[in-house]
């Protein structure tokens, strides 16, 4: 995959397939430590062991829709490309953990992607799932909670293209402020 977003899409998506109601994304770039991890955790049924034994074979999924598991196994590659390791901690009934590190300065580290749009993209296209987004580079940190969000909103739907596209923007905003503030020090 060309961009680590499209990783966290699949991950999430496997998520919601298990029954997750509720998402956290977290993103963590420490350019001291040289370092960019990635970490999604559900709430879901959590995977089956026989599956967790298997985590790299490609050939081996729980979906019944198709017969390949590849995206685990692509991160997993990606991951240990750029001299960072991958880590999945999952108890049937638990929910699953998948968390992806990267050395941040390798060359051969797919770019971050569009993290904004990611998050938007699965808000709108997942009404009834709460997300949990946090962001940090060098300590600063932006997070956003769909269940604060609705909790704040009277009539307004997330799934608003106005809510949506705000969403978006700020997300944005404040994804380039962490940056920016990061080139600052």
């Amino acid at each position: 995959m060309r961009e680590l977003s499209l990783h966290i899409l699949d991950v999430v998506e496997n998520g919601i397939t298990a029954g997750g109601n509720c998402i956290w994304i977290t993103v963590e770039e420490d350019h001291q430590a040289d370092q960019l991890k990635i970490v999604i955790r559900d709430n879901g049924r959590g995977m089956p062991i026989e599956k967790l034994q298997n985590i790299n074979d490609p050939f081996i999924t729980t979906r019944t829709t198709r017969r390949v598991g590849l995206g685990l196994s692509l991160l997993t590659v990606a991951a240990e490309r750029c001299a960072g390791t991958m880590r999945v901690d999952t108890a049937p009934g638990k929910g699953t953990e998948v968390e992806a590190t990267f050395q941040h300065s390798h060359i051969d580290r797919a770019p971050l992607g569009d993290m904004a749009a990611t998050v938007t993209t699965l808000i709108i296209g997942n009404p009834g799932i709460d997300f949990v987004y946090s962001h940090q580079i060098d300590g600063e940190e932006f997070s956003l909670d769909t269940r604060e969000i609705r909790a704040e909103m009277d009539d307004l739907s997330l799934s608003d293209p106005v809510v949506i596209h705000h969403l978006t923007e700020s997300i944005r905003t404040s994804l380039t402020e962490l940056a920016s503030n990061d080139n600052a020090s």
